[in-house]
C-alpha cells in the first residue's frame, strides 16, 4: 500500500447518515488527484498539467454532493476547500444545524447516532434510514421507532415563540436524550 505522501486536506463531514471523513492527495509536482471518502479511493488523475481547479464526487448513503476547489494561492501554494451541495463546509454546517437535530446516545454498550432531518422528518441511525409511525398527540406530533428493543420516539411541541420554531426532544425508554452539538 503506497503511503499517503501527497496527502494536503482532511475533513469530516456531519451527514444524516454518519460522519465522513474525505482526505484529498495533490501532488504538485506530477499533478496527481486523489480523493478519498471513508478510507475509499474515489477519483484518481495522474499526471494533470493544471494543479488548480476542481473535483466532484458524492458523499454518503443520500450521495450527496461534494467537490473540492483547487486555487493558486501565490507561487507554489495551494488553497483547498470543500464544497458539499455547492455551499462552503462552513455553511453546510450552519445549515444542517437549522435544519436537523442529532443525539448521540449510548444503549447497552453500543453508542448510536440519532439524526432528524426536520423538513422530511426523516429519521436516521447509524446510518439507516429508521421506519417510524407517526401520531398525533394533545401538544404536537410524536414520531416512533425503534432501536434494538428500545422504543424511542421524537416529540414535536411549539415554543410558542415564533423565532424558536418547533422543539423536538428524542425520547427513549421513557427517558429524554440530551442533543449534541456536531
Amino acid at each position: 500500500l503506497e503511503k499517503m505522501t501527497d496527502l494536503v486536506a482532511v475533513w469530516e463531514v456531519a451527514l444524516s447518515d454518519g460522519i465522513h471523513k474525505i482526505e484529498f492527495e495533490h501532488g504538485t509536482t506530477s499533478g496527481k488527484r486523489v480523493v478519498y471518502v471513508d478510507g475509499k479511493e474515489e477519483i484518481r488523475k495522474e499526471w494533470m498539467f493544471k494543479l488548480v481547479g476542481k473535483e466532484t464526487f458524492t458523499v454518503g448513503a443520500a450521495k450527496t454532493r461534494a467537490a473540492i476547489n483547487i486555487d493558486a494561492v501565490s507561487g507554489f501554494a495551494y488553497e483547498y476547500t470543500l464544497e458539499i451541495n455547492g455551499k462552503s463546509l462552513k455553511k453546510h454546517m450552519e445549515n444542517r444545524s437549522k435544519t436537523t437535530n442529532t443525539w448521540i446516545l449510548s444503549l447497552g454498550g453500543t453508542d448510536y447516532r440519532v439524526v432528524l432531518e426536520k423538513d422530511t422528518m426523516d429519521v436516521w441511525c447509524n446510518g439507516q434510514k429508521m421506519e417510524t409511525a407517526g401520531e398525533f398527540v394533545e401538544d404536537g406530533t410524536e414520531t416512533h421507532f425503534s432501536v434494538g428493543d428500545h422504543s424511542c420516539y421524537i416529540k414535536a411541541v411549539s415554543s410558542g415563540k415564533r423565532k424558536e420554531g418547533i422543539i423536538h426532544t428524542l425520547i427513549v425508554d421513557d427517558r429524554e436524550i440530551p442533543e449534541a452539538v456536531e
